[in-house]
């Protein structure tokens, strides 16, 4: 039996599992966090410490068919400034919580589409940002770029505001995919913007890159990742194309019987992955690559490397604070997400008030388990004297929550006194070893494919 014989017989290719950058995952997320509770979280984060900050931009110019982010379109800048105003609001609010001399260890902009902004806003939000939490030692300040809608203007007043980092989205460059999931941009473009960047100085870029699109071949994916490298990206997430139209009314434009096999999916991650490896990138747990000198990659070597809501990160800082509509933020005690509307969030903010309206928080096992999964995620190994002492367990309880989980995975999971590793031939499986530990009901949740 081949290995990929060996992994439709697990149920790899059938397989919907979460892509666990929390855990409970949000579906889990509840109504019995408020507006009070995490205005109580913000002012038990300790005076001199650093926390992360991602702002969210839910509008965008276009709406791409194959994106199923919560998002929605304008043809004039008035709802995207009068949004800004409400963030400003909500940045002086955070203030009024937070204790002195805290610091940020990491600020992004997502979306949506942030480069919407017009550059006197993107100006105004950064100054009152860092007014509210300054930039700590080394800290990074990355945003989400589309190259159709940036200009000179723009990038010279993120540049001026410290972006240090900037993603730029490519999905594919074939037109006829471009073409078929809404999203057409030219390589002669996106290498323009790319250079527009360099130029100002950021340190580096990140892009993003899609497998498993609608008439995607591997001559097709091989052609679009050879152009991405010559544009030579610090990190490139892979992403799995997650094509789930019952949830995304957009992707209903996205004809179904376009989409490959599962067999296939996996086919063309396998060739874009021999790409970036043999052009020197280090492999970043399950889709991410990075030069070896990139602060991701180095965080992968020495066992620092974390994942949250925007992926894998290098950021350790144990609070994430979300901005904006729909913004999850996390804390030690637990998870809080704001109001998904940008009318219900501008009214509570307007009242004086987070938008906080679910999350989530932790209780028996959800850090054990939240810890086993992200080493998965991030190491594909877990070690067993690590949980001990972090988390006060029983060797037993360990080897009983091993033995469970991973019952279903014999031969493709290697268990010792040091704890449980995942080999190179099984990481397909990661996200379903990873499901194994997750105590949380998944029949009723709509995820991704497992490849």
């Amino acid at each position: 039996m081949n290995h990929e014989s060996q992994l439709m017989r697990l149920g790899l290719f059938d397989a919907r599992v979460p892509r666990y950058t929390s855990y409970p995952t949000a579906p889990h997320f509840g109504g019995g966090v408020g507006s009070a509770q995490f205005a109580d979280w913000i002012q038990s984060v300790p005076a001199g410490s650093s926390i992360s900050l991602y702002l969210h931009v839910p509008f965008c110019r276009r709406l791409c068919w194959f994106c199923a982010c919560r998002t929605q379109g304008t043809s004039s800048d008035e709802p995207v400034r009068a949004y800004a105003q409400t963030l400003k609001a909500e940045i002086a609010l955070l203030k009024r919580y937070l204790a002195p001399s805290i610091t940020l260890s990491r600020l992004h902009w997502g979306g949506g589409t942030p480069t919407l902004l017009p550059a006197d806003m993107m100006r105004d939000l950064a100054d009152t940002i860092f007014d509210a939490v300054p930039m700590g030692p080394g800290a990074e300040f990355s945003v989400e770029i589309d190259p159709n809608e940036i200009d000179d203007a723009r990038l010279d007043a993120l540049a001026a505001a410290g972006m240090n980092r900037a993603s730029i989205g490519v999905q594919d460059f074939d037109p006829e995919i471009q073409k078929t999931i809404g999203r057409e941009q030219g390589y002669e473009l996106t290498k323009r913007v790319a250079d527009m960047i360099r130029g100002r100085g950021v340190a580096s870029l990140n892009a993003d890159i899609l497998y498993g699109l609608p008439h995607q071949t591997r001559a097709r994916i091989a052609d679009s990742v050879q152009k991405l490298l010559t544009l030579s990206p610090d990190r490139v997430a892979l992403y799995g194309y997650a094509h789930v139209p019952w949830m995304s009314r957009r992707q209903q434009m996205i004809p179904s019987d376009a989409m490959p096999t599962p067999e296939e999916r996996l086919r063309l991650f396998e060739t874009a992955r021999q790409l970036f490896t043999w052009d020197g990138y280090q492999e970043i747990g399950i889709d991410h690559f990075a030069r070896p000198e990139d602060g991701m990659a180095i965080a992968a070597r020495n066992g620092t490397l974390r994942r949250n809501f925007q992926g894998y990160t290098d950021d350790t800082a144990p609070v994430l604070i979300g901005l904006g509509a729909s913004s999850i933020s996390r804390f030690p005690q637990g998870y809080a997400q704001n109001a998904s509307g940008t009318s219900d969030h501008t009214k509570a903010i307007r009242e004086g008030r987070f938008s906080t309206h679910r999350g989530h928080v932790f209780v028996g096992e959800d850090l054990l388990r939240a810890r086993i999964i992200e080493a998965l995620m991030c190491d594909f190994r877990v070690n067993r004297a690590e949980l001990i002492h972090d988390f006060g367990v029983s060797d037993q309880r360990i080897t009983d929550l091993f033995r469970a989980a991973t019952s279903a995975f014999d031969g493709w999971v290697d268990l010792d006194t040091e704890g449980l590793a995942i080999p190179p031939k099984a990481r397909p499986l990661t996200r379903m070893i990873a499901r194994a530990f997750d105590s949380y009901d998944q029949s009723k949740a709509q995820h991704s494919a497992a490849i």
